[in-house]
């Protein structure tokens, strides 16, 4: 009897295919549960707002993401090929198309309509009065925080002054009766449980204030002023980062927050002072 030549069917393929699918969702789905890497401890209430809105938004991705690879690992197995089959041809689903296409744009628009009160408390609502308000200064490939003083106000800057060898990286004009006290600092000090404003500006390109516990990051832009302002609740020293590819340097652009008490945040401004 004659033996049927040809292909004897993709079983073992589709059946390794899906077997593979379901692993690696599983093994993604443990690692988002356990959570071996995560974010640090957010410091901020807003932060904390931040981080339950992320959370919300992988819990239904996650959940449709789960959902989609199952899916796909029984369509790959149900639908193998049995080595006799021909290639056929079918439309899409234009209702489905549009249907799935509605829900995607619903559910992306309401969470970010969710999260939108978050935003708007550190870059549209102004800082309450009594703010600590901070320059931050952003230059290649350095930063530096200027403090108004007793006065509460800021000095006049000029660029021709900018001399980093000098002691005078920001620029400020010590003629200026309102500049004499100004405290500029590479690192910045603030203390526990006050707002903060801070005021951004850049000497040169772009770049971008980020501290991973603050849940914050905003450019700083040549020739703008860009306020924001956080409420810190945690002491501790935190990594002020660069979030802005500015050049060959860039990967050095780091400073330092610290955090700290209102009378060590006092002594710390005080030294500050005393040491430009």
């Amino acid at each position: 009897m004659r033996k049927r030549s040809g292909c004897k069917g993709s079983t073992p393929v589709a059946a390794a295919f899906a077997v593979a699918l379901v692993a690696l969702t599983v093994i993604t789905t443990y690692l988002f549960v356990v959570k071996p890497w995560w974010f640090p401890k957010s410091i901020t209430d807003v932060g904390n707002e931040i981080d339950a809105q992320f959370m919300r938004t992988l819990w239904i991705t996650g959940i449709i993401f789960i959902l989609a690879q199952l899916i796909l690992a029984w369509v790959i197995f149900r639908y193998r090929a049995h080595g006799r089959e021909r290639a056929s041809h079918f439309e899409g689903n234009a209702a489905m198309e549009i249907i799935w296409t509605i829900a995607t744009v619903v559910l992306f628009v309401g969470l970010g309509l969710y999260g939108e009160d978050a935003w708007a408390k550190v870059h549209y609502q102004p800082a309450a009065a009594g703010d600590l308000q901070v320059e931050v200064t952003a230059q290649q490939f350095a930063w530096n925080f200027r403090y108004p003083g007793a006065d509460g106000k800021f000095g006049r800057i000029k660029p021709e002054l900018v001399s980093a060898s000098t002691g005078n990286p920001v620029g400020l004009d010590r003629t200026d009766p309102d500049g004499k006290d100004d405290v500029v600092s590479p690192i910045i000090g603030v203390p526990v449980n006050r707002e903060v404003e801070l005021i951004l500006r850049s000497q040169d390109v772009t770049h971008s204030f980020f501290v991973r516990e603050l849940r914050l990051k905003q450019d700083a832009v040549p020739g703008m002023l860009i306020h924001i302002h956080f409420t810190p609740t945690e002491v501790g020293d935190y990594e002020i980062a660069c979030a802005e590819l500015c050049g060959l340097g860039h990967y050095r652009m780091r400073s330092l927050l610290r955090v700290m008490s209102q009378d060590d945040y006092d002594r710390w401004l005080k030294d500050t002072a005393a040491n430009q």
